[in-house]
């Protein structure tokens, strides 16, 4: 598990929760005035993920509006970048000449040095419920000035980059479980490839990004691609390499600095999905087989003899002994 901080509002006396939390918002983002109706018996429930310099944090809590003013500004100003993910509820924007309003699964990126304000809106429970994301900008091979032309851009989250990096932000909102505490450089890594190509993809500023991010953002996409596309059995690396207008070997090149090859890695998100369904209750009247080819393996035999040189038993075994456990 990542190295994460809970602020609960009913673990505080009634009459600090709001103060206390808007102490926490100004230690994770970045000093702000906060105003709600809701103040004087505030719920929330925020987590704070530290991945090193970036932070991530999943919040559910009650209508308020975010301010960042000039003064606030002047008194504080950590420089970085503000990314929003709401979940839940919209958010109303006003920064400077623009106003805009971001639903659910849509991405907005403020500047602390900037003013703004952030009206957040309840969703159907009564919270707002969405995900923060707390970047230095000088961790972004993109100068300043091309950050501010931000200002009043819609960042895609449907596709490309930024479907990549709300996926990320909605996983490590679910939990961190999967994760050990040294995956934090890691994953900070990752987001901070992520949103550099996002934001030079909405800048027209790909030529500033070193070849190291754009590699590791390509390894990202090949990475997303053969997971929505494991059950195809042509799934291959000339098939890969073909979707993403790069070479066979361009593709396995990419993948030597990465654990394992790429059919080898391909293999192993095969065997793992498999392996879950074979566990799973609610899938016992499933044929082996059928779970086989639901996973790219056409072939009964294929699949068998890989499933136990992965795990050292035969799949229909596996299942029998997942089914002995949960009985």
């Amino acid at each position: 598990m990542l190295a994460e901080s809970v602020y609960r509002s009913e673990d505080v006396p009634t009459a600090d929760r709001f103060d206390c939390w808007r102490t926490l918002v100004g230690q994770t983002h970045a000093p702000v005035e906060l105003v709600s109706d809701h103040q004087e018996d505030f719920a929330v429930f925020q987590r704070t993920v530290s991945l090193g310099a970036v932070s991530v944090w999943p919040a559910s809590f009650q209508p308020v509006v975010f301010r960042r003013t000039p003064q606030l500004i002047r008194e504080s100003d950590p420089e970085g970048l503000h990314l929003t993910l709401p979940l839940k509820g919209m958010l109303h924007v006003s920064r400077e000449r623009d106003d805009a309003s971001y639903g659910p699964y849509s991405l907005n990126v403020l500047r602390t040095s900037h003013p703004f304000e952030i009206r957040a809106v309840e969703g159907a429970d009564g919270l707002h419920t969405g995900v923060g994301l707390e970047v230095p900008a000088a961790l972004l091979p993109i100068p300043s000035r091309r950050l501010d032309r931000l200002t009043g851009l819609r960042l895609p989250a449907g596709e490309g980059f930024g479907a990549l990096l709300a996926q990320l932000l909605t996983q490590l909102a679910n939990g961190t479980h999967a994760y050990q505490p040294a995956d934090g450089p890691r994953l900070e890594t990752v987001v901070v490839d992520l949103l550099s190509a996002l934001l030079a993809h909405v800048l027209d500023a790909e030529p500033l990004l070193p070849p190291a991010t754009h590699q590791q953002a390509l390894v990202l996409r090949i990475r997303a691609f053969v997971q929505g596309h494991l059950h195809d059995p042509q799934l291959t690396p000339p098939v890969i390499a073909a979707a993403h207008h790069i070479s066979t070997s361009y593709l396995h090149r990419l993948f030597q600095r990465e654990e394992e090859t790429v059919a080898a890695w391909i293999r192993r998100q095969r065997l793992q999905r498999a392996r879950r369904d074979l566990a799973d209750p609610a899938q016992r009247a499933t044929p082996v087989h059928a779970i086989a080819a639901r996973w790219g393996f056409p072939r009964a035999a294929d699949f068998t003899r890989a499933f136990r040189t992965a795990y050292g038993i035969p799949p229909k075994e596996y299942r029998r002994q997942a089914r002995r456990t949960t009985e």
